[in-house]
Formats: C-alpha cells, sequence, structure tokens
C-alpha cells in the first residue's frame, strides 16, 4: 500500500486524484467550473496554488501549504467563522465532499466519487518543480484530448499568461521561468519525457 505522506506546512506537493474505478467527475461545464469555484473557497486560505489541470476522470494541482504565521486568524474567524488555523488535508476532503454531492446531484448517482486517499508527491527539486509545472499542463496532450496544450481551457496554462485577476502564484511563475516569453518558450520546447523519474527521485532543492 502507498505510504500516505502528510501535508506539511512550508512544503510543496504534487496533488493529485481520479474517480473512484475511474469514473468521470467533470461531464458538463458548470462541473469545471463548480470544481474551482470550490477550490477556491475551501483551498486558497490553506495553500499557494502553482499550476492545476482538470481531465475528465482526474485532475493534478502544484500547491504549498501555507504555515501558521502566514494566516490571518482574525480574518478567518471574521469571514469564515474559523477558530483556528485550518488543516490542509482535512480542507482537501471538505473540497471532494461538497463537490460529490453536488455532482452526485446533477447526474443522479450516489456513493463515492474521488478515490481515498488523495495522492500526494512533495515536491524538493527545483527541476522537478519546473517539469512538474509542464507535465501537468501537457496532461490533455498526454491523454489524446489535444494536440496543443495552450488551448485546452481547464488548465492553468492560459491563466499564467491573462492579464485577469487569479488565485494561482502567477507572478511566482512566471518570473520562475524568467518572464512571459521564457514560460511560452518552455512549454514549446519541452518534450514529451519520460516523466518516471520525475515522481519517485526527488532531491533537495529552491522553490519560489
Amino acid at each position: 500500500m502507498e505510504e500516505i505522506e502528510p501535508l506539511e506546512p512550508g512544503r510543496y506537493y504534487h496533488i493529485y486524484n481520479r474517480g473512484i474505478n475511474g469514473t468521470a467527475l467533470f461531464s458538463t461545464a458548470h462541473h469545471y467550473r463548480f470544481f474551482l469555484i470550490q477550490y477556491a473557497n475551501y483551498l486558497t486560505p490553506v495553500v499557494d496554488t502553482f499550476a492545476y489541470c482538470l481531465m475528465k476522470n482526474h485532475f493534478h494541482l502544484m500547491v504549498r501549504v501555507k504555515e501558521v504565521h502566514e494566516f490571518d486568524q482574525e480574518k478567518l474567524l471574521s469571514e469564515r467563522g474559523w477558530l483556528k488555523v485550518p488543516n490542509a488535508s482535512r480542507q482537501f476532503s471538505n473540497l471532494f465532499n461538497s463537490y460529490a454531492q453536488d455532482f452526485n446531484a446533477n447526474t443522479q448517482r450516489t456513493g463515492s466519487l474521488f478515490e481515498r486517499p488523495f495522492h500526494r508527491k512533495v515536491v524538493t527539486d527545483d527541476s522537478y518543480f519546473t517539469r512538474l509545472i509542464f507535465y501537468i499542463h501537457n496532461n490533455p496532450v498526454k491523454h489524446g484530448v489535444t494536440g496543443d496544450l495552450t488551448t485546452y481551457l481547464s488548465s492553468s496554462y492560459q491563466s499564467h499568461l491573462s492579464a485577469k485577476p487569479t488565485l494561482l502564484m502567477r507572478e511566482a511563475v512566471l518570473t520562475w521561468f524568467g518572464g512571459r516569453k521564457e514560460y511560452i518558450h518552455f512549454h514549446q520546447d519541452m518534450s514529451n519525457e519520460d516523466f518516471g523519474d520525475l515522481f519517485t527521485h526527488p532531491v533537495s532543492g529552491r522553490r519560489p
């Protein structure tokens, strides 16, 4: 059985999961929008989000769990009624439960929707961080949904390049690559690599 890493403050993670038994997680445009709305509601207070991609039956995220000193506890109490610093793992569970209730109600299904526990890998290497952004954005190409990752609407690729307000760590990501042009060129130049080692052999390093 896979050892489950606790979500520790200050660490970066690749979070991913799929529908139970491969069932669809998103069937309509509403489902994609609602997942992101609920994600913002439950997770924005506890994690910084660097990249995401929502696929029909699974999703990928790259996040950093916030540390205690980064929380505005007075604001969390006044705006959300939270009496203590929220637990990141619990907030992910709350997201999945909330989304599953809406999805089931809209698709006339019952029972669990997501596999449990959700998967997570620690991002501990600069190269891992860089390549993971491409891996997440390239997922629609990998699975044959599109031949051009830049046209896929349910990922963070276009949001990173947009001027519209976002809850993503847009500036941190663009700065990491050296700017917009370098970010675009990186995605254009990155070939389809064997990502096996990416998820099994992390080493120490720095991220934004």
